[in-house]
């Protein structure tokens, strides 16, 4: 192979659309927390994280040849206001639904994923014959997040989200596993001090300490994951969180001066940026087909989707809440189990 440098990578990087990149070693000793953590129960129903443990602590399960991470990162955030700004937590008036900022644009995996086969054809024909690569969104069996920080990319915040201190959190991470033998870049540095935001806003109390998410309380997980009916302790801290959540990255204040992309791909797509929530509980099938069409919102399928409507309908003032109970009834999804105990409990609850 033809010798490549970490400079000559990352200029590639930038020019095929990442706006970070950085190399890792692979042996890192925080992948090992993983073993612990799933352990504890804290990562509920996701069985691919159980099924690919082996590769996430060991790279070399996933390229045998591998000797470097090339880790990237593409920032996402919009000028759309944060959704503390926009809906305020308990304002019943505003009746919107909230819809986490990575899924308002085009499906992220789509997008990155055409951008990661370009920087990988370019390394192929840079080093030439012998070269051996594996790239991956956060669909692969990797720890993406480990690796980012070890490759400078940012430091994993007390949210568990890498926090860049000079773009913030709001970034789609994916690496490139190869046999290239690359000096790793410093790691990041902690800054996240003594600040406990993340902890204090988090309606579910999900981040349960610092730098640990327990999934099976966290509103992305019982939107997006939980395919049974969710805990009903929980579900009435859904409110207006319909698809995912943003709470601990909007009240980070390393986000408040993050960058704002001008990337079409990741503005908000028509009915996703802070819609009304009872608009959404009558909205068809073909009308929810259409905006879902290309979009990271799909992997909660519609069933799941109107699950949560119902949910969230349940902190409506009563008038709009039988409004959306009533036209959720309607649909066909409405004979879906999850779906059909969700709307009675919401009309219980008035």
């Amino acid at each position: 192979m033809r010798s490549v440098t970490p400079a000559d990578i990352k200029a590639q990087a930038r020019a095929a659309g990442f706006d970070l990149c950085g190399i890792a070693a692979t042996a890192q000793p925080r992948l090992s927390r993983i073993t612990d953590w799933v352990a504890a129960g804290r990562a509920g129903d996701m069985r691919y994280l159980f099924d690919s443990i082996d590769e996430r602590l060991d790279p070399s399960r996933v390229l045998p040849s591998v000797r470097s991470i090339i880790s990237l990162g593409v920032i996402y955030n919009t000028g759309a206001p944060y959704s503390i700004d926009a809906v305020p937590p308990g304002d019943r008036s505003q009746q919107r639904a909230a819809v986490a900022r990575y899924a308002w644009g085009r499906d992220y995996h789509e997008v990155i994923r055409a951008r990661l086969r370009a920087l990988v054809a370019w390394l192929a024909e840079a080093a030439g014959p012998g070269l051996e690569a594996f790239s991956c969104v956060d669909s692969g069996p990797v720890q993406e997040r480990v690796f980012a920080e070890a490759a400078g990319l940012g430091w994993i915040g007390k949210n568990t989200c890498v926090i860049n201190p000079d773009l913030g959190s709001w970034i789609f991470l994916s690496e490139v596993l190869t046999n290239l033998d690359l000096a790793p870049d410093r790691p990041g540095v902690d800054q996240c001090g003594t600040c406990t935001r993340c902890l204090d806003a988090c309606p579910t109390g999900a981040i349960r300490e610092p730098y640990v998410v327990d999934a099976t309380r966290c509103l992305s997980y019982l939107t997006i994951e939980t395919r049974g009916a969710v805990d009903v302790s929980l579900r009435a801290e859904i409110r207006d969180r319909i698809y995912g959540c943003d709470i601990c990255q909007d009240v980070c204040p390393w986000n408040r001066r993050a960058i704002v992309s001008d990337e079409p791909d990741w503005q908000p797509r028509e009915g996703l940026e802070f819609p009304h929530l009872v608009d959404l509980c009558e909205r068809s099938d073909d009308e929810w087909i259409r905006t879902l069409k290309g979009s990271a919102m799909r992997r909660a399928g519609l069933h799941r989707l109107r699950r949560s409507l119902a949910y969230a309908a349940a902190s409506l003032p009563a008038a709009s809440a039988r409004r959306a109970l009533d036209a959720l009834a309607l649909h066909r999804s409405a004979q879906d189990a999850g779906v059909a105990d969700a709307i009675a409990w919401a009309r219980q609850r008035l």
